[in-house]
């Protein structure tokens, strides 16, 4: 396992408030609002205690140096976060007005982008302070925001990769014959921990006819011998999401088995391959889509081909058809696609891979081939 990397700076949340805030201004916002989530953490490195119906909100705009308002309660924490020292604090306490606070900050004619996650509550409040605004989710405004990752970035994520493939070489010794799904889902928690994971997302192990499912939470079903068995997994190391999928094999499997599996490694890596600078998402999926369409199971492949992944396991750009945003360099994602035959099993494979300046790189090496367990 690779050691821990140096943390952010303050230097580092400013630059990301900064791209973010001539960001919006290219795409015509007048700024963006940040609510508490993923993104106040990766533009300045605080996380609020925990969900909270008192207004946190961090506002940026070209032109004007980035304020957070906080509660007063939560102001001491606040000034401890890594990018503090790049911003401006302005607090308010119980009994007054946060928007009375908050709107001074704002264009009162502007458009925003604001953060998916920010509460209703806190938007329409602003709304009604400042009728003439208007807002965009950062989503829809600036989908590619957090898309294209840095050196440091970088490392994070190939650290939790490398976790996540330690984690799956780990649990195909484990016994699978005769146990629950949540018993094998119970493994692979404790093996991402193990291997650094601060947080698990998820553990999706589907066995079986529950394989036909792509996000089947992990059950009771007892795994039998025969089963195919889809495994899913992933969470945060160092701040950075890890995801990968692998399917295995109870006992030896059947030819038809073999070949849809096969189809869906021929898919993956056919994506894979197809993964350079300036092509559209979309053509990543319609690589893997054609290779499973042509095998006779394209009815059968009912997601996405990717998503992507930074500080949180899912996030923009997405594989997907209809989705015209060029690759460039530092972009992470998931290479995944699957064929589910309902009532019978199903099969994914999945790689986190970054664009490089020519290519693509994996951070997910463990081998593709079906793995036969016991």
């Amino acid at each position: 396992m690779t050691g821990t990397p140096a943390p952010f700076t303050a230097d580092d949340y400013q630059a990301r408030m900064e791209r973010a805030a001539r960001a919006a201004a290219d795409a015509g916002l007048a700024g963006v609002l940040v609510a508490p989530g993923p993104d106040l953490v990766w533009l300045t490195g605080y996380a609020p205690p925990a969900a909270t119906e008192r207004l946190t909100l961090l506002v940026l705009a070209a032109g004007q140096d980035p304020v957070l308002v906080v509660p007063t309660l939560e102001a001491p924490d606040a000034e401890k976060a890594a990018g503090a020292p790049a911003l401006t604090l302005r607090d308010w306490t119980d009994g007054k007005d946060p928007y009375a606070t908050t709107a001074p900050l704002l264009d009162a004619g502007g458009r925003f982008g604001v953060s998916d996650n920010a509460w209703a509550l806190h938007l329409l409040g602003l709304q009604k302070a400042l009728p003439g605004t208007s807002y965009v989710s950062l989503t829809e405004g600036l989908p590619m925001l957090r898309a294209v990752k840095d050196a440091a970035e970088l490392e994070r994520l190939a650290a939790a990769g490398e976790a996540v493939d330690a984690t799956y070489e780990e649990i195909l010794k484990v016994a699978f014959a005769g146990r629950r799904e949540s018993e094998v889902a119970g493994d692979l928690a404790d093996l991402l921990r193990r291997f650094g994971h601060s947080q698990v997302d998820f553990t999706v192990v589907g066995s079986g006819p529950n394989g036909a499912s792509p996000h089947h939470e992990a059950g009771e079903r007892v795994i039998e011998n025969g089963d195919m068995v889809v495994l899913d997994f992933g969470g945060l190391k160092h701040g950075y999401g890890s995801d990968t999928s692998r399917t295995v094999h109870v006992g030896e499997p059947s030819a038809e088995e073999r070949r849809v599996h096969d189809v869906v490694r021929e898919a993956q890596d056919a994506a894979f391959r197809a993964v350079r600078p300036g092509i559209a998402c979309q053509d990543v999926d319609r690589v893997a889509r054609a290779h499973i369409t042509e095998a006779g199971y394209g009815d059968r492949f009912i997601h996405r081909t990717g998503h992507g992944i930074g500080v949180t396991t899912h996030e923009p750009p997405y594989m997907i058809e209809g989705e015209e945003q060029p690759l460039v360099p530092g972009m992470c994602f998931s290479v995944e696609p699957g064929i589910y035959l309902p009532g019978r099993f199903g099969v994914r494979i999945e790689d986190i891979v970054t664009v490089t300046e020519d290519g693509g790189r994996r951070l997910n090496n463990t081998s593709r081939e079906m793995a036969v367990v016991h």
